[in-house]
């Protein structure tokens, strides 16, 4: 099945460490040759051996309205027969910040880089920059992109002062960001007492992507934008993964709370490598030039990422998200039969196009509750939906995604392959 796969795997591993370009693409936690992909239409991808999949992966998010829509193809082609990068401002530039602008309430200023990361560790520097003060708080399964400040791990408790989780972290990095519990409002309170006057920002996905799709419980939201406005802490949205997927404005309206600064990225470049952090204009006007807190990029802006995100967001009007809500429903509530058909011991969580399958019983809300789930079995039924055509993320740790490519037939055939897949793993 995957021949070719797993010769093209061993020539890479000569020249890359694992053999790939992002660790989770390895396939290290569910184990197995990861299929190296020739091409990709609408909701399928297809690899080198000839497999076809219907993807739920969709390159990590960005692929909202399908893989290789026309619209954006051609648009792209256009831009790209006119130069690839210029390092100079150009007027694309200023439509997508006045597109995010327009849509995320609060982000009055925007900065365009080429990554989530770069976006991330930006933002808190300029929550620092403004602040006069060193230490974030960050959420324990919240991933915020491989920046020295975010790679770290709790200590001995669930809320304690943060340890390098990998080498090449310095100690010094690490203590000066605190890790607090996701939906879990009294371990932010209890940091924000303990070093009073001494923290920038709180930075968190508003709906946890990166432990499987968790959604912020009862008023969460709200109680942490009110412990930031009682302390002068800078909040920020990590919406890289949430950002114009779960809504026109993402997590930021679907919710009602607005942050002080967002980062975003995925849907934001439709699927080429672009980010941007944005936020009120009081707090960015501290960027270079305005300002004195440096960033900079040589292919920010970059043209064709620009009009690949131009494309991509204009397409996705209030129909879109109806509709993609209504495909997410679908698809919820198929699993949930099976899951209640079979008395599985399984939940589930779905926002708008985002969703997971959990192997624990009762739907998780942090981290550590993720971390109980079977992840064995996860494993094995990873592997039995592959060999079916449905590639999901590759880790119990990754949230699903839908785009409008998914169609009533498609998810239709997912729910009649999910519930083969559990009858052969239970």
């Amino acid at each position: 099945m995957f021949e070719k796969s797993e010769k093209l795997l061993a020539r890479a591993q000569k020249t890359m460490p694992g053999g790939v370009n992002s660790p989770v693409r390895a396939f290290t936690s569910v184990g197995g040759t990861p299929p190296f992909i020739e091409s990709a239409d609408g909701a399928y991808i297809t690899d080198v051996d000839g497999n076809r999949y219907i993807d739920f992966v969709l390159s990590w998010g960005p692929a909202i309205v399908g893989h290789a829509h026309p619209e954006v193809v051609a648009a792209c082609q256009k831009a790209v027969a006119r130069g690839s990068s210029f390092g100079a401002p150009t007027e694309l530039e200023i439509e997508l910040a006045e597109e995010i602008a327009d849509r995320a309430p609060g982000a009055d200023v925007v900065r365009l880089v080429c990554s989530g990361t770069e976006a991330c560790m930006t933002a808190i520097r300029v929550a620092r920059g403004a602040t006069g003060r060193d230490k974030i708080i960050k959420f324990e399964g919240c991933y915020h992109g491989h920046s020295d400040s975010f790679l770290i791990a709790a200590g001995s408790g669930a809320t304690t002062l943060g340890v390098p989780n990998s080498p090449g972290v310095t100690r010094g990095t690490a203590k000066d960001t605190l890790l607090a519990q996701f939906n879990d409002i009294a371990s932010v309170q209890r940091l924000v007492d303990d070093n009073k006057g001494d923290i920038a920002a709180v930075i968190l996905e508003p709906i946890c992507g990166n432990t499987g799709c968790l959604p912020p419980q009862g008023s969460f939201l709200e109680k942490l934008r009110a412990i930031c406005d009682d302390n002068g802490i800078v909040l920020i949205f990590d919406e890289v993964m949430t950002g114009f997927r779960v809504g026109r404005g993402g997590a930021a309206q679907r919710y009602g709370v607005t942050p002080d600064l967002y980062t975003f990225g995925k849907v934001v470049g439709g699927g080429f490598p672009l980010a941007a952090y944005a936020g009120s204009d009081e707090l960015m006007r501290h960027v270079a030039p305005d300002g004195p807190v440096y960033q900079a990029g040589t292919l920010s802006g970059n043209p064709v990422a620009v009009t690949a995100g131009l494309e991509t967001l204009r397409l996705l009007t209030a129909d879109v998200y109806e509709d993609l809500e209504n495909t997410g429903q679908r698809l919820h509530a198929g699993i949930q039969e099976i899951i209640a058909d079979g008395d599985y011991p399984l939940s589930t969580h779905r926002v708008g196009s985002m969703f997971s399958l959990f192997f624990t019983p009762m739907p998780p809300t942090d981290h550590d509750d993720v971390k109980s789930c079977d992840i064995d079995r996860f494993n094995k039924f990873f592997h039995a939906m592959l060999r079916r055509g449905v590639y999901l993320a590759p880790s119990q740790f990754e949230a699903g995604f839908l785009s409008t490519a998914h169609d009533d037939e498609i998810i239709d055939k997912v729910l009649e392959t999910t519930a083969e897949a559990l009858r052969e793993v239970f």
